[in-house]
């Protein structure tokens, strides 16, 4: 799955779900569920989403919508393997992407 946000420090909420092709109230559950989502919340209480709080929300897309995680599988997931779980996700991000523009090199031919 590529997410087509535009390169800024903070994202809204509304940004995000339509990014992520979900609703609102998803990601907020998610943010209660995973500790690793930690948006910043201005004076009004509204969610601001770095960079990093995306990387982290496609890795639980990932491991829950397309590969049919639990929200416990989820979690255990997570944990144990802290750092290697977001590292080999962005190489599977990025070979997707190779995949696809090799692809579409081979439709042209």
């Amino acid at each position: 799955m590529h997410i087509d946000l535009p390169e800024k420090l903070y994202y809204g909420i509304g940004e995000v779900a339509d990014a992520f092709s979900v609703n609102t109230s998803l990601i907020r559950f998610w943010e209660k569920e995973f500790d690793v989502l930690q948006p910043k919340k201005n004076a009004k209480g509204n969610r601001k989403f770095t960079p990093k709080d995306i990387k982290n929300l496609e890795l639980i897309y990932h491991l829950v919508k397309q590969r049919g995680f639990t929200l416990e599988g989820a979690k255990t997931h997570l944990k144990d393997n802290k750092g290697k779980t977001l590292e080999t996700f962005d190489v599977i991000r990025k070979l997707e992407t190779v995949k696809a523009e090799l692809l579409k090199i081979k439709d042209q031919l």
